[in-house]
C-alpha cells in the first residue's frame, strides 16, 4: 500500500510553484517560471524519497499555460536533461505520480469548442508524464463533467467523446465519481464501457451518494474489477469532511483513528490511498506511520524532531504527554502521538507559550552568535514580550541564524513553517 498526498508540501522550504497573468507570459518570464517549477518538483520528490511517500499528485500548475497557444515553448524539448532526471528519481524509488486536470476539462460539454479545449489540456498533462518517461501506471484523474439537465445524454456524450480519444490518452485516464452530479455507481457504469479504471472517492460518496446502499468497502472492491494489470495496482481517494466548511471540503488533517479503522476494514495491501486534505504531506507521514507494517518508535522519533518546538509554542501540555509516550521504546503509540499532536496543532499561541518556544530555539546560538545578535535577539525578544512585535517577526529571524550557523535539526523543522 502507498499512501501519498497532492500537489504541495507544508513546511518544507523551496517546494513552491510560480505562475503568472497571461499578459507577463513572455518567452523569457516563462522560462524562468517552469525552471523554477521544476526545481521545486525535484525538492518535494526528494521529500518524498526521504519521507518514504511512493505516491504524489504532481500540480497541473508545472508549466504556465501549458495547454495554451500563449506558451508556444517547446519545454518538454527544452528541459528534456531536467525531465530525465526527475523520471529517474520517481523510478528509481518505486513511486507512482499523477495529474488532475481541474474543473474545466471537461469532455461531456455540449460545445465542441470546450470538447476540444478540454483534449488539449489532456494533451498537456500527459505531455508532462511522457517527458517524465512515466509507464502506464501513472496516471490522469478525470471527473465525468456535467449532467446538462439531461444525465443519459450527457453519458452518452462522454462515451462518445472518450472512444475517440487517442490511444495515448485511453491509456492514462482513471474515471472518478464527484460530489455533485456522477454517483460511484455511474461512473462505474462508464468506466466498464470504455475499459477505464474507476477512482473511488469516499467523501464524495458520503456527499452524492449511491443509489444501491452498499458501504464504501464494497465500492471499492467493486472498483478493483475495472483495473487491469497494465494499469497498476488500484488507487482510491481518501479524505475527511471539514466540520466547519460546506460539504465536500476537504479537512485541516486527517484522523489518524479513523483512518487506521478503515484500513483495517478494508484488509488489503495492493491498493494506493491518495489523501486529498489540507496539510498534504503531514497527513501522508501521519497516515503512514500510523498503518505501519513494520512499526518502530524511531519513526515516531523522527516526526517529533519537526513538530517539538511547534508543540511547545502551542501547546506545552500536549507536548509533555507526547515525551512522556516516546520515552516507551518498546510500545508504538502512533495514534495516541498523532491525537496529542492535532491537538496541539489546534491551539492559538498565547504570549507566554510563544516565549517559552522561542527560547529554546534561541538555545541553539546563545554560544554560538556574535554579540550584536545576541543584542539584537534580546530586542526582538523584548518587542515581541511587550506586544510591539509579532511572534513571526522574532521567529523570521531565529530562521536567519539557523541558515547562518547551519542548524540542520531547526531547518528541517515545522517551528518556521509559516516564516520560510
Amino acid at each position: 500500500m502507498r499512501i501519498g498526498y497532492a500537489c504541495q508540501t507544508m513546511g518544507i522550504p523551496g517546494t513552491d510553484f510560480k505562475s503568472c497573468i497571461l499578459r507577463n507570459a513572455d518567452e523569457t518570464n516563462l522560462k524562468n517560471i517552469i525552471s523554477h517549477n521544476l526545481e521545486s518538483l525535484e525538492r518535494i520528490l526528494d521529500y518524498n524519497i526521504s519521507s518514504g511517500i511512493k505516491l504524489f499528485r504532481i500540480t497541473s500548475d508545472l508549466i504556465p499555460f501549458g495547454s495554451s497557444p500563449a506558451n508556444k515553448l517547446e519545454w518538454w524539448k527544452l528541459y528534456e536533461e531536467k525531465f530525465n532526471l526527475l523520471g529517474d528519481k520517481i523510478r528509481q524509488c518505486n513511486m507512482r505520480v499523477s495529474l488532475h486536470p481541474g474543473q474545466y476539462t471537461v469532455l461531456n460539454s455540449p460545445s465542441e469548442d470546450v470538447v476540444k479545449r478540454a483534449i488539449e489540456d489532456l494533451e498537456y498533462h500527459n505531455r508532462i508524464l511522457k517527458a517524465l518517461g512515466m509507464d502506464k501506471m501513472n496516471k490522469l484523474v478525470l471527473h465525468i463533467g456535467g449532467a446538462y439537465n439531461d444525465r443519459e445524454e450527457a453519458i452518452k456524450r462522454f462515451i462518445c467523446n472518450f472512444r475517440n480519444l487517442g490511444q495515448h490518452l485511453k491509456d492514462r485516464i482513471v474515471l472518478e465519481n464527484d460530489e455533485k452530479i456522477f454517483r460511484i455507481e455511474e461512473v462505474l457504469g462508464i468506466g466498464e464501457k470504455v475499459s477505464a479504471p474507476v477512482i473511488f472517492d469516499n467523501l464524495h460518496n458520503k456527499i452524492n451518494k449511491s443509489s444501491e446502499g452498499y458501504d464504501e468497502i464494497k465500492w471499492i472492491n467493486l472498483c478493483q474489477t475495472t483495473w487491469k494489470q497494465a494499469d497498476g495496482p488500484q488507487k482510491m481517494h481518501y479524505s475527511d469532511q471539514n466540520p466547519n466548511k460546506k460539504p465536500g471540503s476537504h479537512s485541516d488533517t486527517i484522523d489518524g483513528e479513523i483512518f487506521k479503522d478503515f484500513c483495517q476494514r478494508l484488509n488489503r495491501e495492493d491498493i494506493d490511498i491518495m489523501l486529498e486534505v489540507k496539510d498534504k504531506n503531514l497527513s501522508a507521514v501521519k497516515c503512514s506511520n500510523i498503518v505501519q507494517s513494520k512499526p518502530s518508535v524511531k519513526l515516531l522519533e523522527k516526526e517529533w524532531s519537526r513538530y517539538k518546538y511547534l508543540v511547545l509554542e502551542k501547546s506545552p501540555k500536549d507536548y509533555n504527554h507526547i515525551r512522556q509516550l516516546l520515552k516507551e521504546k518498546e510500545e508504538y503509540h502512533a495514534v495516541a502521538f498523532y491525537k496529542y499532536l492535532d491537538h496541539a496543532m489546534e491551539q492559538e499561541v498565547i504570549t507566554g507559550n510563544g516565549i517559552n518556544g522561542a527560547l529554546h530555539v534561541w538555545g541553539y546560538f546563545k554560544e554560538c552568535s556574535e554579540e550584536k545578535e545576541k543584542i539584537s535577539f534580546e530586542k526582538k525578544y523584548s518587542n515581541y514580550k511587550a506586544g510591539k512585535l509579532s511572534l513571526n517577526g522574532l521567529k523570521k529571524y531565529l530562521w536567519q541564524l539557523s541558515h547562518k550557523y547551519e542548524q540542520e535539526y531547526l531547518l528541517n523543522s515545522y517551528y518556521f513553517a509559516e516564516v520560510m
